[in-house]
C-alpha cells in the first residue's frame, strides 16, 4: 500500500473503555494526527470509531486505540476497511458523537 494513500477504517474497541476519557482522548489524538472521523460510546460498553485519512496517520491512530488513555484497559480492537474516505458520513474534522 502506498504510504500516502487515503484509507477509512471502522473500529470497535472493547474493554474498560467507557468512563475513562477514551473518546475525548481519541479526539485529541486524531486531530493531532490529522485524521477525520468520529468516535462514540455504544450501549454494549464498547467504543466505536470511524477514522479516515492518510494510511500512516490512520495506522498511528489504530496503534493509539490499542492502548487508549491512562485508566483504560483495551481488550480488543476490531477493524474493518470502510472503503474510500471520500464516502458520505465522514466529517471534515474528528468529532465525539452521542451514544448509540
Amino acid at each position: 500500500m502506498n504510504n500516502d494513500a487515503t484509507v477509512t477504517r471502522h473500529l470497535v474497541i472493547r474493554g474498560r473503555v467507557q468512563g475513562v476519557g477514551y473518546r475525548w482522548s481519541m479526539v485529541q489524538a486524531a486531530r493531532r494526527l490529522g485524521v477525520r472521523g468520529w468516535v462514540r460510546n455504544r450501549r454494549d460498553g464498547s467504543v466505536e470509531a470511524l477514522a479516515a485519512g492518510g494510511a500512516v496517520a490512520v495506522e498511528e491512530l489504530i496503534r493509539w486505540a490499542r492502548q487508549g488513555p491512562a485508566g483504560a484497559r483495551v481488550d480488543a480492537v476490531d477493524l474493518v476497511d470502510a472503503g474510500d474516505a471520500g464516502a458520505d458520513g465522514v466529517p471534515g474534522d474528528f468529532e465525539q458523537r452521542e451514544t448509540v
